[in-house]
């Protein structure tokens, strides 16, 4: 991939390679934080239902929930986007400042993903604000896990899945149409290819959302799932297969409650 004098980049077929090894070990280290929150038992402390039951202010709460969310878009959603990254360092690699092209292109990414985050926490202290006027459903929390895994695959099958993993899919037609030199346009290039992103991944993140930040094997199948999705050759064909799987799970979470798989 090289740049064209109009400032555009001229894309190749994206293929597999680790980009600069920051990444890599950011990707490494956000699994080490999971890992050990898990063994030692204090990920829970940055559990949604945990902060939102808690006495913290909403803002510190959020705050809270910010950092463990951070972690889970390094672990999960970064190595899913990894060609993206290689293909960007390439086209950017002989302009002016590409570091700071490249932080303001990660940047505008990480971006979109928070405010995801920020927008299904908030939606999540609304849920538990409701459950106080419900008794029926409070006495239930399997439903609202059966019906996140439910909702995320039916969404498998609709069309805007399907778009948006088309992009996702071909980073390089994304690069070679809305590339432009300088840190400000990286930004918007790394947010308006993160729209597509949660456009294709949010009902998955949904999931690990609400399995929590030390559901290491949630996490791991979830990051599976993407990185499959997205890069991998049957990766199209396999969408509505899990999509299948998904539903049937949420299905039997609603029929058995004594089998919670979420939290």
């Amino acid at each position: 991939m090289t740049g064209t004098p109009g400032g555009r980049a001229a894309v190749g077929p994206a293929r597999w390679r680790l980009p600069h090894p920051t990444l890599v070990w950011a990707i490494a280290a956000a699994w080490a934080v999971a890992v050990a929150a898990q063994v030692s038992g204090r990920g829970s402390l940055l559990h949604h239902d945990t902060l939102a039951e808690g006495a913290l202010p909403a803002w510190a709460a959020l705050g809270l929930f910010l950092v463990a969310w951070q972690l889970m878009i390094a672990a999960m959603m970064l190595p899913s986007s990894l060609p993206l990254v290689r293909l960007f360092d390439r086209a950017s690699a002989n302009q002016p400042r590409p570091r700071a092209a490249k932080a303001a292109f990660l940047g505008g990414y990480a971006a979109v993903w928070t405010v995801f985050g920020a927008a299904a926490f908030g939606a999540d202290l609304g849920i538990h604000h409701a459950l106080g006027g419900w008794p029926w459903l409070a006495a239930r929390p399997w439903v609202l896990g059966g019906a996140v895994l439910v909702l995320a695959g039916a969404f498998q099958f609709s069309r805007l899945k399907d778009r948006c993993l088309t992009v996702c899919r071909h980073p390089g037609g994304y690069l070679r149409q809305h590339y432009r030199r300088g840190p400000g346009a990286a930004f918007r290039l790394g947010a308006g290819h993160g729209v597509f992103c949660v456009g294709c991944c949010w009902a998955l993140m949904l999931v690990a959302f609400a399995a929590g930040v030390a559901s290491l094997w949630w996490m791991a199948a979830l990051t599976a799932v993407m990185v499959f999705e997205k890069t991998g050759p049957g990766g199209r064909r396999g969408v509505r297969p899990i999509g299948v799987g998904l539903i049937v799970l949420g299905l039997l979470v609603l029929a058995n409650p004594s089998w919670p798989p979420l939290g």
